[in-house]
C-alpha cells in the first residue's frame, strides 16, 4: 500500500510540475517586444507573411532560432522564446524554413500573395535538451477556439541589431546543423515533411 501511495505521490507531483511549466513564459533574448501600436498584422501589398509562434511554455529556458534558407544559406527570422510570435514579411511562392535548438527541423511553404500564414514552434524532448519543429497551421484551424488561444498566448517581438549579431557569430554551427539535418529531412516520406498549403492563407 505504501508503494502504491508513494508512486501516487510522484505522479501527482510530475503533473503538477508539467502544468507549471506549460504555463511559463521564456525570457527574450537577442530580441525586442514589438509595441501595440507597431504590430504588423497583415502583409505588405503582393507579398505574404507568415507569423511564426510558439505557445507552449515547455522548456521555457531554451530559445529556438527560425531561419529562411535560400540556397543553402539560413537567414535568420527571429529567436523564439516560450509564449512568443514573430511576424515575417515574405515574397510570395515557394519558401524552405528552419528551426535550430540542439538539432534542426524544416518545413516547406508555399504561399499566396497577400495573405497571412501561422506556423507553430513546437517543443520536444531530445537527447540532452529540448529539441523543436516547425507545425504548419492549416486553413481548418483558423477558426477554432484552439488557434485563438495560440495567439493571444503570445507576445510579438521582433529582431533587434543584437539578433543579427548573434546569427553572424554563430553562422558555422548554423550551416552545419542545416547541412546535417536537412539530407535527414529530404530522406523522409513527404507526407512526413510539414507544408503550409497555398489554401492555409486568410
Amino acid at each position: 500500500m505504501a508503494y502504491k501511495n508513494n508512486r501516487i505521490t510522484l505522479y501527482l507531483a510530475f503533473s503538477l510540475l508539467l502544468i507549471f511549466l506549460s504555463g511559463c513564459a521564456g525570457t527574450i533574448k537577442h530580441m525586442r517586444p514589438v509595441p501595440p501600436d507597431k504590430v504588423v498584422s497583415s502583409p505588405e501589398k503582393g507579398k505574404a507573411l507568415v507569423v511564426f509562434m510558439r505557445p507552449s511554455g515547455f522548456a521555457f529556458a531554451i530559445q529556438s532560432s527560425v531561419f529562411e534558407v535560400k540556397d543553402g544559406k539560413p537567414s535568420l527570422v527571429g529567436i523564439l522564446a516560450a509564449k512568443k510570435k514573430v511576424a515575417y514579411q515574405v515574397e510570395p511562392g515557394k519558401h524552405l524554413f528552419m528551426v535550430l535548438s540542439e538539432s534542426a527541423d524544416f518545413m516547406s511553404a508555399e504561399l499566396k500573395p497577400d495573405k497571412t500564414y501561422y506556423a507553430l514552434v513546437t517543443p520536444r524532448m531530445g537527447m540532452w535538451k529540448a529539441r523543436f519543429s516547425l507545425k504548419p497551421v492549416h486553413r481548418a484551424e483558423l477558426h477554432t477556439s484552439q488557434f485563438d488561444d495560440w495567439l493571444e498566448a503570445c507576445e510579438w517581438v521582433e529582431k533587434s541589431a543584437d539578433s543579427d549579431t548573434w546569427a553572424d557569430a554563430n553562422m558555422a554551427d548554423i550551416k552545419n546543423k542545416y547541412e546535417e539535418y536537412y539530407e535527414v529531412w529530404m530522406n523522409k516520406p513527404i507526407t512526413d515533411r510539414p507544408q503550409l498549403l497555398p489554401q492555409d492563407g486568410k
